[in-house]
C-alpha cells in the first residue's frame, strides 16, 4: 500500500510540476524572457543528468549556479512574477473561474466575450482617419481597480459614438485612458503606469509606453490610436501584436477576450 501511495503521489507531483512549467512558459511566451526560461530549463536538465551519472564535480558546479541564480531570476522575471501574483490576488474564483481558464483546466471555446468588439474597431478606424489620439484598455481577468481610481468612474454602455466623443480633442475626457470591462466604459482619464523598457522605438510616445506598462503589470489588452500617424496599435503582454487588417485585428481581439 505504501508503494501504491508513493506512485500516486509521484504522478500528482509530475502533473503539478508539468502544469506549473507550462503556465510559466505561457506567461513568458512572446517576450524576451522566453529565451532565459528555456536556458534555465536546459541547465536544470543537464544538472539532473550529471547527478544521475555521478559526475560529482560538474554536478556541484551546476548546483551552486542554480542555487545562486535563483536570486537573479527574481530580478530578471520581475514583471512576470508581478503579473502572476496580481492575477492570483485579484481573481474572483466564484464569479468567473478565470484563474482555472488561464491554467487550461477549463476550456470553454464556445464562450463569447460580451464586449462589443466591432464598435471598438469601428471607432479606432474613424479616429485613425481624423488623427484623433486614443488609449483604450480592455480588462480580461486581472483587476484594474488600481488604475480606475486614478480617473473618473463611469458606467456607460460601449458604442462607437461614445468612444469618438470621449477622445474628441475638445472633450474634457479625452486625456488619459479609458477602461472597458465587459461591455461598459467604467473609467475615463485613467493614469496608467509607464514602462521602463528602453528598447521601444523613439517614434512611439507616452501613449504607447503607458499601454505597454499596463499590459506588463496586468493581462489587459490595449488599443492605441496614434495622433501623429493615425495608425492603431494592439498591445498584449508588453508587446506589439501585428495584424494584417481590421478584420484580422477583430479576430485577434475576439480570441483574446473570449
Amino acid at each position: 500500500m505504501d508503494l501504491i501511495d508513493l506512485r500516486i503521489l509521484d504522478v500528482v507531483d509530475i502533473v503539478l510540476v508539468a502544469t506549473l512549467l507550462y503556465y510559466i512558459y505561457k506567461l513568458v511566451k512572446g517576450t524576451a524572457a522566453i529565451n532565459i526560461f528555456i536556458g534555465i530549463v536546459i541547465i536544470y536538465l543537464v544538472w539532473k543528468l550529471t547527478q544521475l551519472l555521478n559526475m560529482e564535480m560538474l554536478s556541484s558546479v551546476l548546483g551552486e549556479f542554480i542555487g545562486v541564480g535563483m536570486f537573479a531570476l527574481i530580478v530578471v522575471f520581475q514583471q512576470e512574477i508581478r503579473k502572476f501574483l496580481l492575477m492570483i490576488g485579484s481573481t474572483n474564483f466564484g464569479r468567473n473561474r478565470a484563474f482555472l481558464k488561464q491554467l487550461k483546466f477549463i476550456r470553454d471555446d464556445g464562450e463569447e466575450s460580451t464586449t462589443d468588439i466591432k464598435a471598438i474597431i469601428k471607432a479606432c478606424e474613424k479616429m485613425g482617419k481624423s488623427h484623433t489620439g486614443a488609449l483604450i484598455v480592455i480588462k480580461r481577468s486581472t483587476s484594474l481597480d488600481f488604475v480606475k481610481t486614478s480617473g473618473d468612474r463611469m458606467n456607460i454602455i460601449l458604442n462607437t459614438p461614445i468612444l469618438e466623443s470621449i477622445f474628441y480633442k475638445n472633450s474634457p475626457l479625452h486625456d488619459g485612458a479609458i477602461i472597458i470591462e465587459e461591455n461598459k466604459i467604467v473609467a475615463t482619464r485613467a493614469i496608467l503606469p509607464v514602462t521602463n523598457e528602453r528598447n521601444i522605438p523613439l517614434r512611439f510616445g507616452l501613449r504607447h509606453r503607458a499601454a505597454i506598462g499596463i499590459s506588463e503589470k496586468t493581462d489587459a489588452v490595449v488599443l492605441i490610436v496614434s495622433e501623429e500617424s493615425g495608425k492603431t496599435s494592439y498591445i498584449k503582454n508588453g508587446n506589439f501584436v501585428p495584424y494584417k487588417n481590421w478584420l484580422d485585428l477583430e479576430e485577434k481581439l475576439r480570441k483574446d477576450l473570449s
